[in-house]
């Protein structure tokens, strides 16, 4: 076999038409071995002799894609100085583009002896473990356009591969549960009919389940789990695991592009699979454990601030370039659209406070390619001072927990939540306009994959996590959930009524609120996990989105799931034809100069259609509202200077537990037509509604909201 000496960079296997480029980082190791592996079980182990600032590298003629291969590495085993090397464990290429195989577990991928965790294990761990892929960069993207969609047209929906497609009845079998069911019409038709713009999938970067988890008959399903950051998960592949994975979860953004949707990942920089320091050795490791993870003042064990064992180091420029890396990779030859941060005040953590200029997003704010696509922060960890909603740079958006929080309070009748509502609707602007960002900045949501699903949350007051095999202790025990009157299932056909209600009111707000929204897969057309708050652990029928009938196979049990998806698509189209709906300023609560319209673009009134006052905020027992939104007071221009003018609209809230009259403001428009009423199983068809005047008193039902239109 030739070996040429090769470059340092890229790291990673780079092929190049003729052979492959070798090259990876460790300060630690004082001899590292490219193993390539052969299908009989055997490998050929040729030493990385070249260095270049810690990067040992080789290029090797006439190694193709498919080639699996590992490293090993000779260096020093000595946990209480920090050092993990062990040239018995095969270990994955950090750099990897595709991984090969799953995990088998046992005592030979750890680096300790079970019984004994001070010995060294030094069983080899090439036959149970991953092996690092070869893979051929080309791909023919044709036309291919990413569809770059503005913030303010943006609706998300957030999505698993598996648990979105794994159950559709139009689907091959041999599809279900993988990349290429994304590119599937069936399901490209349900998300450009429902009306969002952009599929935010959760982790596809390939990821290892749990020791503890498979000896429970169980898996770490939602993949917040990476071992392979540039890696698509192998198990959502159907066309192969030798570097197919590549070319099908490409052809999967492709189509998605086509259809005018665009693509985030949800992605896991925080930690790694390693876990603690019983963890065991995979990748990083036994590469260069210091470099790669923060150690705590006893070298053996690691800081944990996301809950799961370990910490990235991310004062380390190897662990900085690593991220920027595999970003780069991402959106370059992916194609990707943007991110999801998983845990992201853990990125901002150099040292030990979270630290919004801290090197990382001093990194994404200056890179040409990064800091153009979509970022957004799930703005927590679980470290000390760890909860940073409205911390982020201006750069990025974020998950608003808060908007969670008080609409869920505000319509399961929680008292003082009024204000705070007001402040959700109209954008959050006491979390974002302080440092220039603006509504645009708070992605809302209501429900998300972390917690019950839309119809579980107004069926249950507890979690019901049995299934999970720990006691039900796990998951969140506060969820401001409300049962509507029974647990679980019920026949009670007034306890139905108010969910079905409930369910239209979360995802109206949701759709009317100024910020952008976020749908969770399958809530549209309310699916369940039965009361389970943590199905983190099962790949099953638990977590997998339950579909209602086709047009051709609909029955009586799939009418109210129906309803609620024919409501779902009716809002989300309302919020894109009116750009009053989302602007991409915050309110001023004052007329806008240079229009003919001496209104203010937001007013708020009582029920009785009085303007509020201050005592009508903090009354204890309010939870009634209407809000004016003057569709002929937007501050902000179109995309070519021109004025934008909108209709104008009446938004009425009545969030208490009985009936209540409200009156129609009598200076904000004459004639109104009736637009949305929760209270019935569809809203209200386009057209159809009643005709409202001015001063008219309208009764909305308990825990309902209408929407009022007056045109332009």
């Amino acid at each position: 076999m030739q070996v040429w000496p090769g470059q340092a960079y890229p790291l990673g296997a780079t092929y190049d038409g003729a052979g492959t480029n070798f090259a990876v980082f460790s300060e630690a190791a004082v001899r590292i071995e490219l193993c390539l592996l052969h299908d009989d079980g055997s490998e050929t182990a040729v030493e990385l002799r070249e260095t270049d600032a810690f990067v040992r590298h080789a290029y090797l003629p006439g190694i193709m894609p498919g080639q699996r291969y590992g490293f090993r590495a000779h260096g020093p085993y000595q946990p209480e100085r920090g050092h993990r090397c062990n040239s018995a464990k095969l270990l994955l290429d950090p750099y990897a583009k595709a991984v090969s195989g799953q995990v088998r577990w046992g005592e030979e991928v750890y680096g300790y002896h079970f019984q004994r965790p001070e010995k060294r294990n030094d069983l080899d761990s090439a036959p149970h473990t991953m092996a690092s892929v070869v893979v051929n960069p080309y791909f023919d993207w044709g036309d291919d356009r990413p569809p770059r969609t503005d913030y303010h047209r943006t609706v998300i929906y957030e999505a698993h591969v598996k648990g979105l497609t794994m159950l559709h009845p139009r689907l091959p079998d041999e599809l279900r549960g993988t990349y290429a069911a994304l590119a599937h019409p069936a399901i490209i038709e349900h998300l450009t009919e429902l009306g969002v713009t952009t599929l935010e999938l959760m982790p596809v970067h390939q990821f290892v389940h749990d020791h503890r988890l498979a000896d429970a008959g169980l898996s770490n399903y939602w993949g917040y789990n990476t071992i392979g950051f540039f890696a698509p998960h192998n198990a959502y592949a159907s066309w192969g695991d030798r570097g197919q994975q590549v070319l099908e979860f490409k052809s999967a953004v492709r189509a998605l592009h086509q259809a005018g949707i665009e693509v985030i990942l949800d992605v896991v920089y925080n930690h790694t699979a390693e876990g603690n320091h019983l963890g065991p050795t995979l990748s990083f490791r036994g590469l260069d454990n210091a470099s790669y993870y923060r150690l705590s003042s006893d070298r053996r064990y690691y800081m944990d601030t996301t809950g799961t064992g370990n910490s990235l180091l991310m004062r380390s420029p190897h662990v900085l370039q690593l991220i920027m890396d595999s970003l780069r990779y991402w959106v370059s030859e992916m194609r990707v659209d943007g991110f999801r941060f998983d845990l992201a005040a853990t990125l901002a953590r150099q040292f030990h406070e979270v630290d919004r200029l801290s090197s990382f997003f001093d990194l994404v704010q200056q890179d040409p390619v990064v800091s153009q696509v979509k970022l957004i922060a799930e703005p927590w960890d679980v470290g000390e001072g760890g909860y940073q909603v409205g911390n982020f740079p201006p750069l990025w958006t974020e998950w608003n927990g808060k908007f969670r929080d008080t609409v869920r309070d505000l319509w399961r009748g929680e008292p003082r939540k009024l204000a705070e509502f007001a402040s959700r609707l109209t954008g959050s602007s006491d979390l974002y306009q302080g440092d220039g960002r603006r509504p645009l900045a708070s992605v809302n949501f209501v429900t998300c994959h972390d917690g019950f699903t839309l119809r579980d949350l107004v069926s249950y007051d507890k979690k019901h996590n049995e299934a999970n095999g720990e006691g039900n202790q796990d998951g969140e025990s506060y969820n401001r959930s409300w049962n509507c009157g029974a647990e679980g299932e019920s026949d009670d056909p007034a306890v139905r009524a108010l969910r079905e209600r409930q369910m239209r009111n979360f995802i109206a707000t949701l759709m009317l609120s100024q910020g952008v929204p976020m749908l969770s897969h399958g809530d549209e057309f309310a699916r369940t996990q039965h009361g389970n708050n943590n199905a983190y652990c099962q790949d099953s029928e638990v977590s997998w989105v339950q579909w209602p009938g086709t047009k051709n196979q609909a029955n009586e049990a799939d009418a109210p799931a129906l309803e609620l998806l024919r409501f779902a698509r009716s809002l989300i189209w309302l919020r894109r034809d009116h750009p009053v709906f989302r602007r991409r300023r915050f309110f001023h609560g004052r007329p806008v100069e240079g229009t003919h319209d001496e209104l203010s673009d937001i007013a708020w009134f009582t029920a009785e259609g009085e303007e509020m006052r201050q005592r009508d905020w903090q009354a204890a027992h309010a939870k009634s509202l209407t809000v004016f939104l003057n569709g002929n007071a937007i501050s902000e221009p179109g995309p070519r200077g021109e004025r934008i003018t909108d209709d104008s609209f009446l938004l009425m809230f009545n969030a208490h537990h009985e009936p209540l009259d409200f009156t129609v403001p009598i200076d904000h428009g004459k004639q109104w037509q009736l637009i949305v009423d929760t209270s019935l199983p569809e809203g209200v068809e386009p057209g159809s509604g009643a005709k409202v005047a001015a001063g008219d008193r309208l009764t909305l039902v308990d825990r309902s909201l209408l929407v009022l239109q007056r045109p332009a």
